[in-house]
């Protein structure tokens, strides 16, 4: 066996492995493999494919699986570029109320979405401070409409991007930006080819961190939404409108299909992170 291979039964340097090893195991099928596998066969076995695809091929689950993934995407996007210049001023700049700035981007986390929906829609609305501001001026609703969603998820999705990339600038050596302006290269240049390439992993993780969160957001979303099926009406809502009605296949049934898409989406971020760190050990 080489120095490099590993075994169950090889020395480690970590005390308790197989105990920590078996917590680990055991928690991760209790939160996310149990629940998981009993969704998967209540879906398949106990509903079938057939009886699925008859609930999710309906236009208006597609409408709110469109809006839902839609809506998340536009305002993952946003939070991507955004919170990577938040996160770039708040390592490389001193300015009064930094420590301030840096503790609201926290805010998320601990503000319940039930409360933010009910501040985000009061701030908003026709007749909130900025929704009135907003409607007198460019004739333009936000609440109960798509961009009061994508504002909703924009909340909750950008302590993600930013708390995942303040740490790789942190860890950047402006000796390295120095260098490549001392060989010549201009502020763009070194932005695009020494910058971007060390924060492109860690922007990507922050990227599929917030989608995620985005994908299936309620409690700040149903307040602003309006809800209006197939206009502003989201699939984790159709979903509890089902388990409401006491429809469990079909809840089953679009939560799959949303599992399904997210699963996807974020098998093909990792497969770019992938790509990007491969290139960036090329290089």
């Amino acid at each position: 066996m080489t120095a490099r291979s590993f075994s169950l039964k090889s020395p480690t340097p970590m005390p308790g492995w197989g105990l920590s090893f078996g917590i680990m195991l055991t928690m991760l099928s209790v939160v996310v493999l149990i629940p998981m596998a009993v969704l998967l066969w209540r879906g398949f076995v106990g509903f079938g494919p057939t009886g699925m695809w008859e609930v999710v091929n309906r236009p208006r689950v597609w409408n709110a699986l469109e809006l839902s993934f839609r809506a998340a995407f536009v305002a993952s996007l946003f939070n991507l570029v955004f919170g990577v210049l938040l996160a770039w001023v708040l390592v490389r700049y001193r300015f009064p109320g930094k420590r301030l700035i840096d503790a609201a981007v926290d805010l998320p986390f601990a503000l319940p979405t039930a409360v933010a929906g009910i501040a985000l829609t009061a701030i908003y609305a026709p007749n909130g401070v900025l929704g009135s501001v907003i409607l007198e001026t460019f004739g333009a609703r936000v609440a109960y409409t798509e961009l009061g969603i994508w504002i909703a998820l924009i909340f909750v999705g950008l302590p993600f991007v930013v708390r995942t990339v303040q740490p790789v600038i942190e860890e950047i050596d402006r000796e390295t930006e120095e260098a490549s302006a001392t060989l010549g290269a201009t502020r763009l240049r070194t932005l695009t080819h020494v910058v971007l390439p060390m924060l492109t992993p860690a922007a990507l993780t922050g990227f599929a961190l917030a989608l995620a969160r985005s994908v299936g957001e309620y409690g700040s979303v149903i307040f602003i939404a309006g809800n209006l099926p197939n206009v502003t009406e989201i699939a984790p809502l159709l979903i509890v409108i089902r388990l409401e009605e006491f429809d469990y296949n079909g809840a089953v049934a679009i939560a799959i299909a949303m599992l399904a898409i997210s699963f996807t989406l974020l098998l093909a971020i990792n497969l770019i992170q992938i790509w990007s760190r491969r290139r960036m050990g090329a290089v």
